[in-house]
Formats: C-alpha cells, structure tokens, sequence
C-alpha cells in the first residue's frame, strides 16, 4: 500500500532515541525530562482515595468541576487574573493534547504561525497537520531572549498565531515584564493570536515571579495559557494538563478538546483538586525546590570540563562540551553515551536549522544520587579528543 504521509519529516523523537541508549548502555538517564523521584505523599493518597472512592468513570469532558475552581483560584491568587472556571478553564490529557488542540481549534490552511527557535518538538507537526505554515524566527544568543527585529519582520497578513514558551525548554530562558509589554504592543490592533506555553511556570529562580501572559490583561484576552500538573508534581505520567483562555477561544477549543480524549484521567483530577486546595504550598515552594537542585548540579559539575550556561528557569542545564570533542552535538552526545554512560538531549533537534553550537541539555530533576552518579562518569571526561 503506498501511503503518503501527512508528516514526512516526523521520526522518532529525540527523547525516545535517547531513552532507548540508556536502556541499552545501562546509562544515567539526565536526558528525557521527567523526575526519577515519585509525587508528593498527599497527592498519591489522595489519588488512591479517589479510586476507593469510586471515581473511575467518565468526568465532565472539560474537567471535574473541583479542579477547575482551583485552577482558577490559583490563577487569579498568582496572577491576579480572575478567571471564571465554568467558561475559561479546560482540563486536559496533558499539556501536549491541550497545544494540539489550541493550534487545530484556531489555525486554518495557509495560515502562518511564527515559533521562536529552538522549539519544543511538538508544535509544528501540530501546526503542519491544518495545512499551515510554521515560521521559525530564531532566538537572540548566547541568552535566547526575543529577537525583536526578527519577530516584528516575521509578521505578515498570514500570521494567526505566535507560541511562547516560558520558562523555555530546552534553553530555561525566561520572559521578563518588558517581553510582555513589548509583545502586548506588537499584536495591538491584530487579530493575531497567542500560545503560552507554561509547563514550568513554578520554576523561576532567583527570587523572580514567573510573568505568565495571565498577568497581562492586554495578552490574555488573546491567549492560550497551558500548564501542565505532571511537571509541577512530579507525575509526568498522569498526563493531566489545562488551558486557561478566554471564553471564545476556550468554547472552540473545547470542540477539538472533545474528539482527542473527550476527558482525562477521573480520579487523578479529583486527587488534584484535593492537593490544590489543603497543600498549595508545594506549588508555592517548587521554585526553592529546584533551585537547591539547579545549584547542587552545578556544583558537582564543577569538576568537569563542560562549561555551563545560566539556567533562570525550568529544570534543565544547558552545557557547552567545545572542550571535550568539537564535534556536532548529535554525534557527542552519542559518544558521550558509550563512553561515559550519560545520556543528554542535543540541542539540534529543536532547530529548524541546526545551530553552529556546541550545546547538550542535561536534565536536574533528578533524586541527589542521579545527579552524583552523572556528575562523577562527567568529572571522567578530558578535554582534546
């Protein structure tokens, strides 16, 4: 049978091919993002509560009710955005299907939707499957901030959306007020718009808010915010996201939403609810969290010869290994698998146009006695070969 596909240039993602090494050379997996500890005690009770309790059928396709009031109330305590959770807020089987689902509700064939580069690897096979056009507008480095000359030229009659991803994976970058503002006065008197990507909105570093588009009125009646539970405790595979968006854009939504997964997983919403409600303080306190991971990583790095960039946000590092092998970062970071048992993520997949870089991404959501093992077979590298 001949078959044309509708995404010839999707494979295998990095993240399976790089999983697949550590299985098979028995590697210290600081590749794929997910944490290698489980999700807080309450939470799992609280989930086992919910099955007992007989919660195992068919949710409200947009989300149990209990956890849209307390995606609300969080939304409005953090961002000062009240937001009604009846006509606004969307549970969804993870953050993944609700990016889908914002792209396939609102972009239509011939349309262009501008994604800043490096991209996380599920937006444009998204956007390639309505018949539109991703333009990739490279980020500004050695900090992949906005390059706002670039993004401003990007724009054209064609432009239905732009996606945002902050804190940024895979870089950790993070937007500031001004990214905001800047962005607000860019789309003003458009109809263009936008898609917030904040799986990692509780991890800000340094004493910094994270600035969700939920902050800024102006963005927000323009905008799909997303996040995702499973990044912020630790249950990456209960696959519960959400969407907060304004009523228009959240009654088409919805109509996509229905046909993917119709609804997600009953008694981890109920479990949710429950955790937001009497333990706000995890998600309150998951900057700090991190944070002491991030600076632990960093310091056992030190005896390495990779050099390390700033990490503001998320729950990755990115390392330059131009010492070690100048090689390009798909082939070292195959090398660095069999040679040293540690798998990271190269950072070419994420471009459109492979960089002229030397990066690896590591990940530092691990228990201590990971990143202790990664570092040390790390510290083994020499620099020259």
């Amino acid at each position: 049978m001949q078959l044309a596909s509708k995404l010839p240039s999707v494979g295998t993602t990095i993240f399976s091919v790089m999983s697949d090494l550590a299985a098979e050379y028995n590697a210290v997996n600081l590749g794929q993002g997910f944490p290698d500890f489980e999700p807080p005690e309450p939470l799992r009770e609280a989930l086992a509560r919910a099955v007992a309790e007989g919660r195992n059928q068919y949710p409200p396709g947009i989300g149990v009710a209990a956890l849209r009031e307390q995606i609300a109330a969080k939304t409005a305590a953090l961002y000062g955005r009240d937001t009604d959770p009846a006509t606004e807020v969307t549970v969804t089987s993870g953050a993944t299907e609700a990016i889908f689902a914002a792209i396939a509700a609102t972009v239509s064939a011939g349309d262009e939707v501008i994604v800043l580069d490096p991209a996380y690897d599920c937006y444009v096979p998204a956007i390639a499957l309505q018949n539109a056009r991703a333009v990739r507008v490279p980020l500004a480095q050695p900090d992949f901030a906005i390059d706002w000359q670039r993004l401003t030229d990007a724009i054209s009659a064609r432009t239905r959306m732009i996606i945002v991803n902050s804190p940024h994976n895979p870089t950790g970058a993070v937007l500031q007020a001004d990214d905001l503002a800047r962005l607000a006065e860019l789309l003003r008197d458009t109809s263009i718009l936008v898609l917030a990507d904040e799986v990692y909105e509780h991890m800000v570093f340094d004493g910094h808010a994270h600035q969700s588009l939920a902050r800024h009125a102006e963005l927000a009646a323009r905008a799909f915010v997303v996040s995702s539970f499973g990044k912020t405790y630790h249950c990456t595979g209960w696959k519960i996201g959400y969407c907060v968006a304004p009523p228009a854009l959240t009654a088409e939504l919805r109509k996509v939403h229905q046909y993917l997964t119709f609804a997600s997983f009953a008694p981890a919403q109920w479990a949710l609810a429950e955790m937001l409600e009497t333990q706000p303080d995890h998600h309150r306190q998951l900057a700090d969290f991190y944070q002491a991971k991030r600076d632990r990583f960093r310091a056992l790095l030190a005896d390495t010869p990779l050099t390390l960039r700033d990490v503001p946000g998320g729950y990755f590092q990115l390392v330059d290994y131009r010492a070690v092998r100048d090689v390009d970062d798909v082939t070292f970071s195959q090398w660095l698998v069999r040679e040293a048992g540690v798998v990271g993520v190269p950072l070419s997949p994420f471009f459109a146009t492979k960089p002229d870089t030397r990066l690896l991404r590591l990940c530092f959501a691990k228990r201590d006695a990971t990143l202790v093992a990664g570092a040390e077979r790390l510290a083994t590298l020499r620099g020259g070969h």
